[in-house]
């Protein structure tokens, strides 16, 4: 994170109510839901304030999850054990306010993601995300994520040879 923003776990504190990245689905789950999800461990949810404002710059969700190894692209099946499937963690929602674009906050939250899936005391082999369209897509692909799976908006992201406390 740059010096401007501060990165922290989503608390009752932090005020939700006048976040707006945009995308109607992402601004009402913010306002609405993350909280229950997280209080049912069903989630994590970090957010990006603002240092000087305290202000809600961005969000995105971790949750633990698994897919099947034989949707794994063959490039990274090599790695993997014979098993049925392979944990992942999943980056479940990732959105900047609209204040805030062209700031790179959105690269910097993605990377405080896996940063985070990479020392969890839990393993796992990558992070995984479901793009909601082309344009989240190539976001994702510009930070080496690979389609997987069927669909095309199942993208992955081997943590295996990322450095960890890079």
């Amino acid at each position: 994170m740059t010096a401007r923003f501060t990165l922290e776990t989503l608390t009752s504190e932090h005020d939700r109510t006048g976040f707006s990245s945009g995308v109607e689905a992402l601004d009402k789950y913010f306002r609405e839901q993350v909280g229950q999800d997280v209080r049912r461990r069903v989630t994590a949810c970090y957010v990006a304030t603002e240092i000087t404002t305290s202000r809600v710059a961005g969000y995105y969700t971790l949750a633990a999850g698994s897919i099947p190894v034989a949707d794994v692209p063959e490039q990274l099946v090599k790695r993997l054990p014979r098993y049925q499937t392979v944990p992942v963690a999943r980056l479940g929602r990732l959105a900047v306010h609209l204040d805030y674009r062209s700031q790179k906050l959105g690269g910097a939250l993605l990377w405080d993601a896996m940063m985070r899936a990479i020392r969890s005391e839990v393993a796992v082999f990558a992070l995984v995300v479901d793009a909601k369209d082309d344009q989240v897509v190539s976001f994702y692909h510009h930070h080496g994520f690979v389609k997987f799976g069927s669909l095309s908006n199942q993208l992955i992201l081997a943590l295996t040879n990322r450095v960890i406390g890079a």
